[in-house]
């Protein structure tokens, strides 16, 4: 029986939740980048970087190729980089409701005095 749709998007957004994964694919959105590259930008052992690349690759995210001795990884598809940008912009638009809910609490605050 295959599985329903929404379990499988389920299963897709949980092989992105962790914080590690997400600055990986933010840090290969604008091409493929080496593994040198990767750790210099992401605050992570490299065992970690290996383990968290490796579940990006086995979920088809991401790719890798060898020129030479450096491995490069990059985003399977462009549709990863539109979701990253995508979950930026949701993000940018909570934070600004909850700056503008904020600033009403205290200008309630200030008027109760």
């Amino acid at each position: 029986m295959p599985i329903p749709l929404y379990q499988a998007k389920a299963e897709f957004l949980r092989t992105l939740g962790h914080p590690a994964r997400i600055r990986i694919l933010e840090s290969l959105q604008d091409g493929p980048r080496p593994v040198r590259d990767l750790l210099a930008a992401i605050d992570v052992e490299p065992s970690g970087l290996s383990q968290q690349l490796a579940v990006l690759r086995r979920s088809g995210i991401v790719t890798s190729t060898r020129a030479g001795s450096p491995v490069a990884y990059e985003l399977a598809g462009g549709d990863v980089a539109d979701l990253m940008k995508a979950a930026r912009r949701i993000l940018t638009e909570m934070l600004a409701g909850q700056n503008e809910l904020l600033a009403e609490l205290r200008e309630a605050e200030v008027t109760a005095r």
